[in-house]
């Protein structure tokens, strides 16, 4: 567990703000690996900012450390989704002042999300989406809104704790270090 897998280029932290380092990161990485299995997700809510246990300090990973960041033995899963429940997720997301979220923007204005961008393009209450998240919130963990009835539900088989290593590895045999930013996938206006 003390092993060292990675190293982490600058704190990465969580806080009450919209977006944050550590909700960047732990988005942004879940939803890389998770494409390599499905990659025809468009975007990814795979916690909330109450599943973030703990920041990531500057400097070595430890194995232990990507433990405690994630303790559960929750597997990734994606939603396909009509667009009238994607609304409602993203209601929640505003109301509660911001997620960790990737492959997505949007502003809040008065608890209310705005400006909603899936990969780019306009957010259309009229298409399907395939949202990554987390068989906890996928069965309604955290009170979250909008994955009740999705139309299609698919199991990956990979732990979120697994493919946050296997990010870290990867960066690592890459000659990288970890490192997020914010990058204003959630504003308030």
């Amino acid at each position: 567990m003390n092993r060292v897998i990675g190293q982490s280029a600058q704190a990465l932290t969580k806080s009450d703000d919209p977006e944050t380092l550590l909700g960047n990161f732990y988005a942004d990485a879940v939803l890389a690996e998770a494409k390599k299995i499905e990659p025809n997700i468009d975007f990814a809510v795979p916690t909330t900012k109450g599943g973030l246990r703990n920041d990531l300090a500057q400097g070595n990973i430890n194995l232990s450390t990507m433990f405690e960041m994630m303790p559960f033995e929750n597997e990734l899963v994606t939603l396909k989704l009509k667009g009238t429940d994607v609304e409602a997720l993203l209601n929640f997301i505003a109301v509660t002042n911001g997620q960790p979220v990737s492959a997505i923007r949007l502003k809040i204005k008065d608890k209310q999300p705005v400006n909603v961008l899936v990969k780019g393009q306009p957010f259309d209450r009229m298409k399907t989406y395939i949202v990554l998240t987390s068989d906890y919130l996928a069965n309604g963990g955290d009170n979250i809104a909008g994955f009740s009835t999705p139309l299609e539900r698919k199991v990956l088989g990979l732990r979120v704790r697994d493919a946050l290593i296997n990010y870290v590895k990867l960066q690592t045999a890459a000659g990288k270090t970890v490192n997020a930013q914010l990058d204003g996938r959630v504003t308030k206006l």
